[in-house]
């Protein structure tokens, strides 16, 4: 068979270790911030423009933890193939543990994130990756910073930027049809982890 016949998300699946590690940090993470009577009052479904840009379904749902806390919860997926064999398939998870500079869902936020995905992408000129295809994994976390504007009382804006470190284990393959795998490449990157402008339907 195939290795691009391969579904991607029962090929992309992290080791066990390393993921139970991330999402370990992150619940001990949310076990210590502050409580309130507030707790899960307020919540919003989201769909970030620039993923939709791109062809990446994505919806996320952002929960209020307290006042000031708020737990974000972004899903993406892209399962598209182009001609030419060109690829951009991918899936994403990547939750975020916002602290709001005044009152939650408004204003000025900082937030830390992990991230957990697989990637099948290949031919894409605007990537650079014209001759290759590269399927694999890749997680890490990093730091955000964002402002969300009001519309009105159940809509708004969102603007984000993040920074951080992801692990990236790929293969690497020729853009041909059923190519054979040529290399095994694994990366630490750091730079830009997260970029969104969101819609955002607050739920009360």
């Amino acid at each position: 068979m195939s290795s691009n016949n391969i579904n991607i998300i029962t090929t992309t699946v992290l080791p066990a270790n390393k993921t139970s590690k991330i999402w370990l940090i992150l619940i001990l993470i949310v076990s210590f911030l502050p409580k309130s009577n507030t707790f899960a009052q307020q919540a919003a479904t989201k769909s970030n423009i620039l993923y939709d840009a791109t062809t990446t379904m994505n919806i996320g749902l952002e929960v209020g933890l307290s006042s000031r806390w708020t737990l974000d919860l972004p899903v993406s997926y892209n399962p598209w193939a182009f001609s030419d064999n060109r690829k951009f398939k991918l899936w994403l998870i990547q939750p975020e543990v916002r602290y709001w500079m005044c009152e939650k869902f408004s204003g000025h936020f900082f937030g830390l994130h992990t991230h957990i995905g697989g990637y099948n992408v290949g031919a894409i000129k605007w990537l650079g990756i014209e001759k290759y295809r590269y399927q694999g994994t890749l997680y890490g976390a990093g730091v955000s910073y964002g402002y969300q504007w009001v519309l009105n009382s159940r809509w708004s804006i969102e603007a984000t930027i993040g920074l951080g470190y992801a692990y990236l284990s790929n293969a690497k393959y020729p853009c041909e049809q059923c190519a054979i795998k040529i290399d095994n490449i694994t990366k630490n990157y750091f730079g830009p982890t997260k970029a969104g402008v969101s819609l955002i339907y607050l739920m009360k």
